[in-house]
């Protein structure tokens, strides 16, 4: 019962998700092939959104539910590291059609060709836990 509120605002995100035609396939193909800009737009929102949340955060004037300050670590410097990990959630998404959120609306959905999505989701997410320890951090 006290996780009812996850479970409320992950129903509204999904909702939210569908009617802003984000779990579409086609408007994944459009972007992908630079044809529209619906999804530019929405990604581009979410991180205007994040930006000015996370500068709230850092001031200190945005708190969490117990009135805390919530402190925000500072994040390790690394062009490479990060455009080698776009580039394969970018490939994965591309050939996938889903990013991670609407991968599970898509179940919803009904559309069960999305579970071999998922699985190969969940098996990348073990095989990167099993090497991490190889990999430069």
């Amino acid at each position: 019962m006290k996780y009812i509120k996850f479970l409320t605002v992950g129903i509204f995100f999904g909702i939210v998700l569908s009617k802003a035609e984000v779990i579409s396939w086609y408007r994944i193909y459009e972007m992908f092939k630079f044809q529209s800009f619906h999804m530019y737009g929405i990604i581009g929102s979410a991180v205007l959104i994040g930006i000015v949340l996370m500068q709230l955060f850092k001031s200190g004037k945005l708190k969490a539910a117990d009135r805390s300050i919530i402190q925000v670590a500072p994040k390790e410097k690394g062009l490479a590291k990060n455009l080698i990990g776009g580039i394969i959630f970018g490939l994965g998404w591309a050939l996938g059609g889903a990013c991670p959120g609407p991968m599970f609306i898509l179940i919803g959905y009904g559309f069960a060709s999305i579970l071999v999505v998922i699985i190969g989701a969940l098996l990348g997410a073990f095989l990167y836990h099993s090497i991490k320890h190889k990999l430069p951090h």
